[in-house]
Parts: structure tokens; sequence; C-alpha cells
């Protein structure tokens, strides 16, 4: 058998839901994601559920309220003025509570995304945190292959 180290090549499908049993990501109905262990494509605490598992291995955890994608940042919520995202995005968009919008990295490369949960006269209230940050989640995987 081939346990799962830091560093192995990894072959699964993988479901992450929250607390409401919703879906945020499942690839058991598609093609296995492959991903590679501490390249930061799972979030640590996901990582180290991972690690010394087979292959072959069907399993769930439970992750406590916080411990995936760390607890919820109020410093993460950000006012940001109308005009500048009109001046820095589409001038006609017209935003709407709930949804998410990206936004490019400082650097140009990559970038994050916010969720709107606010509307104000001149500005919109962003939530960067991860959707799942400081709520339980189910983490779902069956590992194909390890390299």
């Amino acid at each position: 058998m081939n346990p799962v180290q830091a560093g192995s090549f990894l072959t699964l499908h993988y479901r992450l839901c929250g607390p409401d049993g919703d879906e945020l990501v499942n690839t058991f109905n598609d093609k296995p994601a492959t991903l590679s262990m501490g390249a930061g494509q799972l979030s640590p605490a996901l990582e180290q559920r991972l690690l010394g598992l087979d292959e072959g291995t069907r399993t769930a955890f439970d992750l406590p309220a916080g411990e995936a994608f760390g607890e919820h940042n109020p410093e993460l919520m950000q006012w940001l003025k109308l005009s500048l995202l009109r001046e820095l995005g589409d001038p006609d968009e017209a935003y709407t509570v709930g949804d998410v919008v990206q936004f490019p990295g400082p650097d140009g490369q990559g970038g994050y995304a916010g969720v709107v949960r606010e509307l104000g006269e001149t500005a919109v209230l962003f939530d960067f945190n991860h959707p799942l940050a400081g709520q339980p989640v189910r983490f779902e995987v069956q590992l194909i292959g390890v390299l």
C-alpha cells in the first residue's frame, strides 16, 4: 500500500460540505482531482486529515467550526466605494447581496473573491473571508492514487 505523505501527489475524489450539507466542491460525479500535498491546493487542516491514509481509502471527516478555513475575521469585511468599483471594473455593474465578485491580486498575479453582504448608497460591504470560515465542515475523500 501507498500511504499519503507530505509531498505525495494524489488523484482523488472529494466533497466539501458546509454546516447545512450544502456542497462547495464535489468531484465524485466528474473527473477526479489531482493535487500535490503541501502546494496549498487544500487547506492545511484538510491535508492533515489525508496524511497516512492508504491508496483506495474512502472516508469522511467532520471538522469543527473554524478548523478547516479559520475563524471568521471581521477585519476581512470591507466597505468599498461604488465610485472606485465603477472606476476599476464594469461601470454599469449592479451588485446584489450574495454576489461573488472577483478582484485582481495586488501584484497582478492571482486574485481573490469577495461576497456582497450589504449595499449602501455610496458603497458596498464585501466579505473576503472564505465562505466556510468559522463554520463546521464535512470533508469526504476517496483516494484513487498516491505517488
